[in-house]
């Protein structure tokens, strides 16, 4: 047996071992170790469990991946629902994403933008697997330029000397590496959580210590 014809076999063990995968659906070509991978399924996550299963084989140098999902009807959506509902879950599973820019072309979602961290950028596709109606996804999130705490500093306080809400002359900033503490007076509690909003916002920043006060009206 040629080491292609065993990787081919392993292949189709490996899709025959995934529950929620018809490997029957799944055409299997293997060259030089390449495999190519095609066939129609009916949902993202499918897709990209099939992706997995086949690079972690032994013997397989690359994959090429032309598996088209082709969604149910009770599964399709808009691109401007998808594109909600993609905003909403990076919004409430994954660290700010600088710059996020989404853009949603029947089903396919691109993502641009820039991350802290690789961990961030890698994690986007597996949070955003189950996201209905999502058919591919072109994860283009870069790692930005961790800037020093000088300019963690001047970009937050540029940031509250634009804000309507904020007054930065009384308000103090203090950088330990990337961590940010706020010391100061406010004068209400608007003020107090914008602040805190507007330094998460800054670029480097990986905790924020909000110890503004409510300055006292005599």
């Amino acid at each position: 047996m040629t080491k292609d014809i065993e990787i081919q076999k392993n292949v189709m063990e490996e899709l025959n071992s995934i529950p929620f995968i018809n490997a029957n659906e799944i055409g299997v070509s293997v060259k030089d170790g390449i495999v190519s991978l095609s066939g129609l399924i009916d949902s993202y996550p499918k897709k990209i469990a099939i992706e997995r299963a086949v690079k972690k084989l032994n013997g397989v140098k690359a994959v090429a991946e032309e598996i088209i999902v082709n969604l149910n009807e009770k599964h399709k959506k808009t691109d401007s629902e998808i594109a909600h509902m993609v905003i909403n879950v990076i919004e409430w599973n994954v660290h700010p994403i600088h710059n996020l820019k989404v853009l949603v072309e029947d089903g396919c979602v691109t993502l641009e933008g820039s991350v802290d961290w690789d961990y961030q950028r890698k994690s986007l596709t597996q949070v955003l697997g189950d996201t209905i109606g999502v058919k591919s996804i072109i994860n283009n999130i870069t790692i930005a330029n961790k800037p020093s705490t000088a300019e963690i500093k001047n970009k937050i306080h540029s940031a509250f000397v634009r804000s309507a809400n904020i007054d930065a002359d009384k308000i103090i900033i203090t950088t330990e590496g990337n961590k940010v503490i706020l010391t100061g007076k406010i004068n209400n509690w608007i003020e107090y959580e914008e602040a805190e909003r507007s330094v998460w916002a800054i670029p480097g920043v990986r905790s924020v210590e909000n110890k503004l006060e409510l300055e006292e009206v005599i």
